[in-house]
């Protein structure tokens, strides 16, 4: 009996570590596109799937959303699709804490990972589940429900996103403020734009777009960083991007929690840092508010630039990896600017 026992046991030891190795697999699979299909490579630029899709998205809790046949449906690593290609058009395009939410003709709904509709909900839009919780647009107003598909929070706001850190930003009467997941109004309507909380704080403006400044509130509704900032980014690896001059002509640079700038705003445009690098541009601007032969490097979070080869488009950093372009042909490069992967010239 006790030996049973114990092959049991190890025996539920090695499935739960295949697993966990076939989960980290799916993880560690990156969508590309050559000649107008898309496929998956691994890390080391490996094609893993062959270009085979009429598009594909990155795989998220086991499970990646492609298309073919001008539907969407789930793949596995191995390729298998396990939840048919049936789905119309993109909404979130993946599980987010064991659900999709998925849109067939008009109609929204939630299915598990056996592709099971789970809820249906009555609505004119609907998002994915973050912390628990799922937006949907109801008429012009926006609620929240809970995973059984219960509305936890009544149709009453005229803007909403999704929970990040507790906390939801929401819009009623002209003006933005923060709830939690009772509904309840933990930070007042005063802000006339907002983003979500992360790494504990979140960036506002005060006054209209043009002319008013930016900055940065803590979950008490506390302003932490004064508004002064022309534009104003979420923190990210601890650092948030800001802008001083208007969106023709201003410079990017980056500041720390207390406000402090510590990477110069000499760019033309800049992202946020992922994986502990940032994609920022110094090509001149154009007259539309766009640049010029824009190209796109990558620095470090001292603001030493690292990858200097120019790339035709902004990308950031996933899980070690960015797609980028070079002279129109597109590459997968590592974080000191090796390409893995580049695409076959057409």
């Amino acid at each position: 009996m006790k030996s049973l026992i114990l092959k049991t046991k190890l025996l539920s030891l090695v499935l739960i570590g295949l697993f966990c190795q076939y989960s980290a697999k799916a993880q560690d699979l990156y969508p590309f596109a050559d000649k107008g299909k898309y496929g998956y490579i691994n890390k080391t630029g490996k094609v893993v799937l062959p270009a085979q899709y009429e598009f594909a998205d990155r795989f998220y809790e086991g499970l990646a959303m492609v298309k073919t046949g001008g539907k969407r449906g789930f793949i596995d690593a191995t390729g298998k699709m396990v939840i048919p290609a049936q789905y119309d058009s993109k909404v979130d395009g993946y599980f987010s804490e064991g659900l999709a939410c998925v849109k067939e003709g008009v109609k929204y709904s939630y299915i598990d990972k056996t592709g099971k509709t789970v809820i249906e909900p009555k609505c004119e839009h609907a998002y994915k589940f973050s912390e628990g919780m799922a937006r949907m647009q109801v008429g012009l107003k926006f609620a929240y429900i809970d995973k059984t598909g219960n509305v936890v929070i009544k149709p009453e706001y005229d803007g909403g996103f999704d929970f990040k850190e507790g906390l939801a930003r929401v819009k009623k009467n002209g003006k933005w403020g923060f709830i939690d997941k009772t509904g309840k109004v933990v930070i007042d309507f005063k802000y006339d734009e907002t983003f979500e909380f992360s790494e504990g704080l979140a960036n506002f403006r005060v006054g209209d777009e043009k002319t008013g400044k930016w900055g940065y509130i803590d979950k008490t509704g506390k302003t932490v960083i004064e508004p002064q900032f022309d534009k104003a980014f979420t923190f990210s690896d601890g650092l948030a991007c800001i802008r001083v001059g208007d969106y023709k002509n201003g410079k990017y640079g980056y500041i720390d929690k207390t406000g402090k700038i510590v990477i110069n705003p000499i760019y033309t445009a800049a992202y946020f840092f992922f994986d502990g690098l940032a994609c920022v541009s110094t090509s001149p601007p154009a007259l539309n508010g766009g640049l010029k032969d824009s190209k796109w490097q990558y620095i470090d979070k001292t603001g030493k630039l690292v990858i200097s080869r120019g790339s035709d488009y902004f990308a950031d950093f996933y899980k070690g990896l960015a797609s980028v372009s070079y002279g129109g042909i597109v590459s997968y490069i590592d974080k000191t600017g090796k390409a893995v992967w580049t695409a076959s010239a057409n």
